[in-house]
């Protein structure tokens, strides 16, 4: 590989004299007000979702203590990470910037980009607990009540996939409304300084979704393995029995962590992608780079409005799947369209017109409009390549998910083979596809690096404009999921009602398992072109501290050629880092969740009454041990993403940071998918067995499938989307870090001391906390019907200081309704 300044063409972006001209300035103008009209769609939507009917007193009850509880963790987690948000803006305005105005105001729109992902959390979440009880009482009408009569099946499950998808639709218009009005903002406010501004707004977004990701993670599959490995497997009752101590701790989690961490997630993708765009639109197209970036999302609002509102099912629809495929591709043809006229529109024909853009572009021979075109195509078909092949690796009707079925004839083991070989391969074939978009993308660029790194990000937008549709397909998943619950445990949803649900449930696990695709994706995109925006930072430091850079006078600290050893062992510490942050979050549910199980079993044993409805179980301890769980296993991760780079850099030098970045994402792309696909392939195994195929539920094959569905969940809803945002932050971080390492390498500020305390404190830091982390075992036996009430899962004095509040506890329903099938 060469050198990272081998190529001649090596000033930095910083010194163009790009301006934000009255014309473009008139353009972001009308981005913003697009947002503000995205976000005032949300509320339309809002209100159609809350005008349909809540179902029965027992159904509003379960879902009154699903909302508290939810609401309860979430406040707490939010309270927890605002000390956090505060301690790295100090820490921000204590790194290098061109002047204190880009200082200051990376600062301040870090907090606001950690508000704005922190909101679109929680009104995800807010918006999810109080949609899914309307999605099971419009399920219920497929069940009429004596003298009723009988309403059409399809009628039935149409509503309720409405409801459920206009929920979705909700926080994908609130995602791509505040991640666009953020930006609008930061570009009128601060013009040319606006990309260096939004590198703190995307390292906001990304840490507190990387937070609430992780934490909603562990949280939700603590609950889901506890409750099925004893309801299901040990005591034979359904997933969702009232009997269960664990259900509604199972049905809080669904809400913190698929619906308000991945709306959160899908946020900093978004922004965090603008941000790489907006950094090289300025080198690349001058002027007109600070405008187009934005232009394309904004249209990928409008059509997603579309797109969402074009996810009406139809009689002659094979599955809610169908309906849900024509809404994305409806949108994405017609993004295409208007992305086609907006570039014909707004560059002009030749790249010597571009006013302000770097020297070597103005002589590129060639149409800008072409490579804005192409590129942003090849991000749009992208996604949909994405989208396909994860639905035929995770639903139901495919291949695949048969062949975990058939294995379930065989036992468990065979069953968790499956499952992780289909994970592998779909990781392979996934990476292929974002490879092969990247390096599409990077060859329209020709000769100049310039255009290539932003053809790629160009390509990162093209993606976002299916955003706004792929965030209502996630939040689509928890909300069915939910409804499934609350059904089950009220005992009022039954026959055809029920399977509605589930059906409804099998086409969630695939349109999770597809998001999550997407996500990585946009990590990759940003990431590689982010790349540029760090040879850029290097550049600058570089110069100031009058170091000669290119060729062979290069210094080692500061070339990415991969022979040296510096670099390659950047390279496998990156991989290393990805696979140490996947293995703390799958080890934090496995210890989370063996608390739960031990006090789920307590609770069967001590009050026997629960199997025959004459006691009630006690939700409310295991919602707590849940709870400090999930806050007490957020330190790890978080330091270690943060940590990392720093150590590395300080350690090592920048040539192997960016070396450090290269192993994470390729290590990064192929284990988030794997996690994420093997995961659902597992569930909707589970949900294929239960619907009668292999033995049906309560059989020898059901049981098997229980147990992988237990394995897939930390993998499909902690760990594997939580590297999404883990590689965001890492870039961030180590584009912000990388003036700093270079100041303290070369020049008048050179100082060795300096550098290795720093990364000896960072290193300790890592270090310290994966040993405590380490160090927490599981409480057992009687134990944990004491810890569950103060201390938690994992015991000692370390799980009292997560304690909720006794006022937060939630309520819980005041009966259990007997179930008609248990």
């Amino acid at each position: 590989m060469a050198g990272l300044f081998n190529s001649p063409q090596s000033d930095h972006f910083s010194n163009l004299a790009v301006s934000l001209t009255d014309d473009n300035r008139l353009i972001v103008i009308v981005i913003a007000a697009v947002a503000i009209a995205a976000l005032i769609v949300a509320r339309l939507l809002v209100r159609q979702v809350l005008a349909a009917d809540e179902g029965t007193e027992s159904m509003k009850e379960i879902a009154a203590a699903v909302q508290e509880g939810a609401n309860a963790y979430l406040m707490r987690q939010l309270r927890t990470l605002g000390i956090f948000a505060v301690v790295v803006v100090f820490l921000l305005l204590l790194l290098p910037a061109d002047n204190t105005s880009q200082r200051m105001g990376r600062s301040l729109f870090f907090l606001v980009g950690a508000v704005f992902s922190a909101a679109t959390g929680y009104i995800g979440m807010r918006l999810a607990v109080r949609s899914n009880v309307r999605v099971a009482a419009a399920a219920r009408e497929a069940t009429p009540a004596p003298g009723e009569a009988e309403k059409d099946l399809k009628t039935v499950s149409h509503k309720a996939m409405k409801i459920a998808f206009r929920t979705g639709g909700v926080v994908g218009m609130i995602t791509v409304g505040l991640g666009l009005l953020g930006a609008a903002v930061v570009v009128l406010v601060y013009a040319a300084d606006a990309p260096k501004v939004l590198e703190g707004f995307g390292l906001g977004a990304a840490l507190i979704a990387m937070f609430m990701r992780v934490g909603g993670g562990i949280f939700t599959k603590a609950a889901d393995v506890g409750a099925d490995l004893v309801g299901k497997v040990e005591q034979g009752i359904p997933e969702d029995d009232p009997r269960n101590a664990a259900t509604i701790a199972d049905n809080v989690g669904d809400n913190v962590g698929d619906c308000a961490g991945m709306a959160a997630d899908l946020f900093e993708s978004y922004a965090v992608t603008l941000v790489a765009a907006l950094i090289l639109g300025m080198a690349a197209f001058g002027d007109a780079g600070l405008a187009f970036p934005l232009i394309v999302p904004a249209i990928g609002v409008v059509t997603a409005m579309i797109g969402i509102f074009a996810v009406a099912p139809r009689r002659a629809d094979r599955s809610g799947m169908t309906a849900i495929n024509r809404g994305f591709f409806v949108s994405a043809v017609i993004s295409l369209v208007l992305v086609a006229v907006a570039v014909f529109l707004h560059l002009p024909s030749s790249y010597r017109e571009l006013a302000g853009a770097d020297a070597s572009v103005a002589g590129h021979g060639g149409d800008p409009r072409m490579l804005a075109l192409v590129a942003v195509a090849i991000g749009i078909v992208l996604a949909a390549l994405i989208q396909q092949l994860t639905g035929y690796f995770t639903e139901t009707t495919r291949r695949p998910v048969r062949d975990i079925g058939k294995s379930s004839l065989t036992g468990p083991a065979t069953v968790v083979l499956a499952g992780i070989s289909i994970g592998l391969e779909s990781a392979v074939y996934t990476a292929l596809l974002i490879g092969l978009g990247v390096y599409g993308a990077f060859l329209l660029g020709g000769t100049s690096i310039i255009l290539a790194l932003f053809a790629v990000a160009l390509a990162g937008t093209g993606l976002l404009t299916t955003v706004g549709v792929i965030v209502a397909m996630d939040t689509f998943g928890p909300v069915s999921d939910n409804a499934q619950g609350i059904a089950e445990m009220s005992g009022d949803v039954t026959g055809a009602g029920a399977q509605v649900l589930t059906d409804l449930d099998a086409v969630g696990n695939t349109t999770k398992a597809i998001t999550k695709g997407i996500a990585i994706a946009t990590a990759v995109l940003a990431a590689a072109a982010l790349f540029g925006s760090y040879r850029d930072a290097i550049l600058g430091a570089a110069k100031k501290a009058g170091v000669v850079t290119g060729g062979e006078g290069t210094p080692v600290n500061l070339s990415m050629d991969i022979s040296q050893p510096n670099n390659l062992v950047g390279l496998m510490l990156g991989a290393a880092v990805v696979f140490l942050f996947s293995g703390l979050a799958i080890n934090a549910v496995s210890r989370s969740a063996g608390a739960v199980v031990f006090e789920v079993r307590r609770q069967f044993r001590e009050h026997p009454g629960i199997m025959d409805y004459t006691e009630k179980p006690e939700y409310g301890r295991v919602v707590d041990i849940c709870t400090k769980d999930a806050l007490r296993e957020l330190a790890t991760p978080g330091l270690l993403a943060v940590m990392a780079p720093i150590a590395v850099g300080f350690t090592f030098g920048v040539g192997a940071l960016g070396s450090y970045l290269a192993g994470a994402i390729g290590a990064g792309t192929l284990m988030a998918v794997f996690l994420a696909n093997s995961g659902g392939a597992w569930d909707n195994a589970k949900k294929l067995v239960e619907d009668g195929h292999h033995g049906g539920k309560g059989s020898e094959a059901h049981a098997a499938t229980v147990i992988g569905d237990t394995v897939g969940d930390p993998f499909k809803d902690t760990a594997g989307p939580a590297i999404n945002p883990l590689l965001k932050v890492m870039n961030l971080v180590a584009l912000l870090i990388a003036p700093a390492v270079v100041q303290f390498s070369f020049g008048v500020d050179a100082s060795p001391w300096v550098r290795a305390v720093v990364a000896v404190i960072a290193f300790g830091v890592i270090v310290g906390a994966v040993y405590v982390s380490k160090r927490r075992g599981i409480v057992m036996g009687d134990e944990a019907g004491g810890d569950a009430a103060g201390g938690g899962g994992a015991g000692g004095d370390e799980g009292n200081a997560a304690a909720v509040p006794p006022q937060a506890e939630p309520s819980v329903p005041t009966r259990a309704v007997p179930q008609a099938n248990a």
